[in-house]
């Protein structure tokens, strides 16, 4: 790892589809965020989706990104959609958001 790489600090807004709600989905990203040293929040979507964004550096959040594909066994992810975000906010910690 070079070490740019190392401080390098990204922001990533993603969205989980699939049957990701009412299975502890958000419970289980919270502590693997915080595991993973990542910041930022997630929430449930009235649409049915999980929606996290995710900052720290790019490794990370790559990790928890995959994480959530197969992480919540009871979940059955179909899709991932993921967008670097310009976010001028810097998180501290991982949190649960009310349902948006």
């Amino acid at each position: 790892m070079k070490p740019d790489e190392a401080t390098a600090i990204e922001t990533w807004l993603v969205r989980v589809h699939g049957r990701v709600q009412g299975v502890g989905f958000r419970y289980a990203c919270t502590r693997q965020a915080r595991t993973l040293g990542v910041a930022g929040w997630v929430r449930n979507r009235r649409d049915g989706t999980v929606e996290a964004m995710l900052q720290g550096p790019p490794q990370q959040i790559g990790q928890l990104r995959d994480w959530l594909r197969d992480g919540v066994p009871e979940a059955r992810v179909i899709g991932i959609d993921t967008a670097t975000v310009a976010s001028a906010t810097r998180f501290e910690g991982f949190e649960q958001r009310p349902t948006e």
